[in-house]
């Protein structure tokens, strides 16, 4: 077994870099329709999250395993490669991160690692099966099915609990949401943690520190699990508030229907050693709650964004990662040069991030984009006291006036809390 060399250094420290964006680039997936519904605080929520992300890391290696032995063919590709992979999944995840698009990190580091280790080594690098088998039909089954799952489960609460005096039905559901919300970061640790863990172990083994076919090493499990655990704790909040407040109106009977659909669908893919994405499920399954309630919305719009980001993924990640590898094929200064640049851009979208804040403290606020008005023509009442509830939760009372239309009774009454 040989030491560690420089560049597979600079490929773990990278792996672990693309971990901690993976944290807080699907935050959301646990914890946006528990924090849009008041369930939870949003930095309780996330705390919460963090913690469960990193136990998850060491319940099961199968989704590790089919990044690390499946994939691509391990003797056919150098840790370079891995790492020009990492490159192209990292500044994918923080541009969508930046427009607020929860796209999936998984497909993101699967086209990277694609992409990289076809511009080195060329297709027949790629084993087709696996990545037919365990990545696209996951992919495509994982949002339908846990849709499904969600439409019927919210119709099943709703009807459960139609006997059911309405302000307790949404506080059992609301305790509801926590256990559930614990599942899906459990389940998103078991399965998204992993893959950076098959990444890390993928270089060990091309750099010669590990023999072929071994499974992630105790140190690479728990970096990978502390990683993805600090990035979930400080929150992506844009991808939250899209999640939560910008793809339909959630309801704690919704919420908890759509996050233990998720959850299973999610853990059953893990045991399976299914690399699926976390995002896909579960905005598979808000749009599911969405349509299971009566008079309920789903802001296609948006959706249609979301669906134009998932398809882009994996070609996207597949180029800027054949690029990198391109570039670090020409020796050690253009490794330099891709890492520069790598450090450069992430360093540039955070800056273009400051310019519009969003944390904790504004997450649940309605951008203004016709979600009022979409959800007064879907569930069919009077215009003006469905702006006033929707706008009564995040601004003022004087803001509901007469420049929104709205009669002096309804401007000059209290504001709801």
């Amino acid at each position: 077994m040989e030491s560690f060399s420089l560049i597979l250094a600079i490929v773990v420290i990278t792996a672990l870099a693309f971990d901690f964006t993976n944290g807080f680039h699907d935050t959301a997936n646990a914890m946006a329709t528990t924090i849009s519904t008041g369930a939870m605080k949003p930095k309780i929520a996330v705390a919460m999250s963090a913690a469960l992300n990193l136990v998850g890391a060491f319940l099961s290696v199968e989704v590790a395993n089919t990044i690390s032995k499946g994939l691509v063919d391990e003797s056919g590709i150098q840790p370079e490669v891995i790492f020009a992979a990492l490159v192209g999944a990292i500044l994918w995840n923080l541009v969508t991160w930046l427009v607020g698009l929860p796209s999936s990190s998984s497909h993101a580091l699967m086209g990277g690692l694609l992409g990289a280790t076809v511009a080195s080594a060329g297709f027949g690098a790629v084993n087709g099966g696996t990545l037919v088998t365990n990545v696209l039909i996951p992919a495509l089954a994982a949002p339908v099915v846990a849709g499904i799952a969600a439409t019927v489960g919210t119709r099943m609460t709703y009807k459960l609990g139609s006997k059911t005096e309405e302000r307790t039905a949404k506080k059992g559901y609301r305790a509801g949401q926590i256990a559930s919300a614990a599942l899906v970061s459990l389940a998103h640790g078991t399965n998204d943690a992993q893959k950076t863990m098959g990444v890390i172990t993928l270089a060990l083994v091309t750099g010669g520190v590990l023999v072929p076919d071994s499974d992630p090493p105790v140190w690479v499990i728990a970096s990978a699990g502390m990683a993805i655990a600090l990035g979930t704790y400080l929150g992506g909040w844009r991808i939250i508030r899209t999640m939560g407040k910008g793809l339909t109106d959630l309801q704690p009977q919704q919420g908890f229907a759509a996050q233990t659909s998720a959850a299973t669908v999610i853990l059953a893919s893990s045991h399976l050693g299914f690399s699926l994405s976390t995002t896909h499920s579960v905005s598979g399954a808000v749009m599911g709650a969405g349509l299971g309630r009566k008079g309920g919305v789903v802001r296609w719009s948006t959706a249609g964004r979301m669906l134009v980001a998932w398809l882009l993924t994996l070609p996207a990640a597949a180029l800027v990662a054949a690029g990198a590898e391109y570039v670090t094929q020409q020796g050690t200064w253009g490794t330099v040069v891709v890492a520069v640049f790598l450090v450069g851009s992430s360093l540039g979208i955070w800056l273009l991030s400051r310019r519009e804040v969003v944390d904790h403290t504004n997450v649940n606020q309605v951008e203004e984009d016709g979600v009022v008005a979409d959800a007064v023509a879907a569930v069919g009442v009077p215009p003006t006291l469905a702006v006033e509830e929707e706008l009564g939760r995040v601004m003022p009372a004087q803001a509901t006036g007469p420049a929104l239309g709205l009669d002096e009774k309804h401007a000059t009454s209290p504001a709801k809390v």
